[in-house]
């Protein structure tokens, strides 16, 4: 490999994650909840399902996204999905207590962009990076789970300082300028594109598909929807925790707003870092052991949430459950490409992600209406906690989908991206 192909794809690398960082901010809502419901009256399940809302449409926004893009490339769809999320989060300030306008400009218009900007640094880096697969796919969406380390503290000073509706309308611009920004510098790798000199070792040969499937033919497998379950539990867990992170610190701790606001932010560092530990990982110990390995933390740490009283306790755990569920998002993208193949990754892996899209909808509804009919979180979290421990044995029963394909030609060349 050249040092022009090495500059190459690490500037690409660079921009995708300052593109996730942008997009990641929506990690940060929870800040905005005391703040919406005060201001204009809405209830904690209005304004949570803004939310809810976003993510969905994200699940669905990235597969389409994933599709479009194999059409008329990344940097296209990365400067609509910048328009969309910016433009969404400006209109969302003009709400104004028509939650209606909310959800419609942030949860639908700001979705869509969410979505489409998201699947495209995974899309376009996985096959820019055939040597190292977990490690890119992690800190491709590393900078997604930390969006929330410099928003959730800089919104709160805004909505103090200016109000909700300036608050949204400085974000949203921000937003716009660094997503289609960075979007331009996305590039697609030539087909079958390897490093010069890098073979796969026969740890890596074992564990990936030998050709590129088509979505419709990993449609047909079984492995795709074991992988999409996966990805929803693991979700469902770790977006409970985000979207109710600032009020559940103060109501079970009594701290304040500020202090709860520094935590969320602080648990974003997790959502981040875990997203690339965890991918990093799995090139060494698998993806199957990766995932056992974070369902089981999980399973403990939620049942220690439901009986924590200090902020420091309720922070340290919140850390480790954003540790895992980052680490769902860095090291599935990887388990899809080992799977099915790195050349249609997009649109398979697009479609998975509808997965997140329904646990945004299933665990912050879940932990939100338990909290609103009994007063605390206690019993949402034990809920959750046996949910992850029965989980913990799915990834157990995944296997490579062609073994026989792999054994007669470990890793063909066109294995490295082009379409079967």
């Amino acid at each position: 490999m050249n040092s022009s192909e090495t500059a190459n794809r690490w500037r690409i690398a660079a921009a995708g994650v300052l593109m996730q960082v942008a997009l990641g901010a929506v990690y940060a809502w929870s800040v905005f909840r005391i703040p919406l419901t005060t201001a204009y009256g809405w209830s904690i399940p209005q304004v949570t399902l803004t939310f809810e809302l976003a993510i969905l449409t994200l699940g669905v926004a990235s597969f389409v996204g994933g599709l479009w893009m194999k059409r008329v490339g990344p940097r296209r769809a990365a400067v609509t999905a910048g328009l969309c999320y910016g433009l969404g989060t400006i209109l969302a300030g003009q709400a104004r207590g028509n939650i209606v306008l909310l959800d419609l400009a942030y949860g639908l218009l700001g979705g869509v962009g969410l979505g489409l900007g998201y699947i495209v640094p995974l899309a376009t880096l996985i096959p820019w990076f055939p040597d190292r697969r977990g490690m890119i796919t992690g800190l491709a969406v590393a900078g997604f789970g930390a969006g929330a380390l410099v928003t959730a503290p800089v919104a709160q000073r805004l909505v103090v300082s200016v109000g909700l509706p300036r608050t949204f309308a400085i974000l949203g611009t921000v937003y716009l300028v660094v997503v289609v920004g960075a979007g331009l510098l996305m590039k697609k790798a030539p087909d079958g594109y390897r490093p010069s000199g890098w073979q796969p070792s026969s740890s890596q040969a074992q564990a990936r598909s030998a050709r590129d499937l088509t979505l419709k033919g990993a449609l047909r497998s079984w492995q795709w929807y074991a992988l999409w379950v996966i990805l929803f539990l693991n979700t469902t867990a770790g977006i409970s925790i985000i979207s109710q992170a600032s009020p559940m610190a103060q109501e079970m701790t009594h701290a304040t707003a500020v202090a709860a606001a520094g935590m969320v932010g602080l648990i974003s560092i997790a959502n981040g870092s875990g997203r690339l530990l965890w991918a990093w990982l799995s090139d060494f110990t698998g993806r199957r052991q990766v995932f056992v390995t974070m369902f089981l933390v999980q399973a403990l740490a939620f049942l220690l949430l439901a009986r924590v009283q200090s902020l420091g306790a309720l922070g340290l755990l919140a850390f480790v459950v954003l540790l895992c569920y980052g680490g769902g998002f860095g090291t599935m993208p990887a388990f899809a490409a080992d799977l099915f193949g790195p050349g249609n990754v997009g649109s398979i892996y697009g479609l998975m992600l509808t997965a997140w899209g329904m646990a945004g909808v299933f665990g912050p509804t879940l932990i939100a209406q338990t909290r609103q009919a009994t007063g605390h979180y206690t019993e949402a979290l034990h809920v959750i906690a046996g949910l992850m421990l029965v989980s913990a044995v799915i990834p157990l029963l995944v296997r490579p989908v062609d073994r026989a394909t792999r054994a007669a030609d470990p890793y063909p060349p066109h294995a490295l991206g082009r379409n079967a």
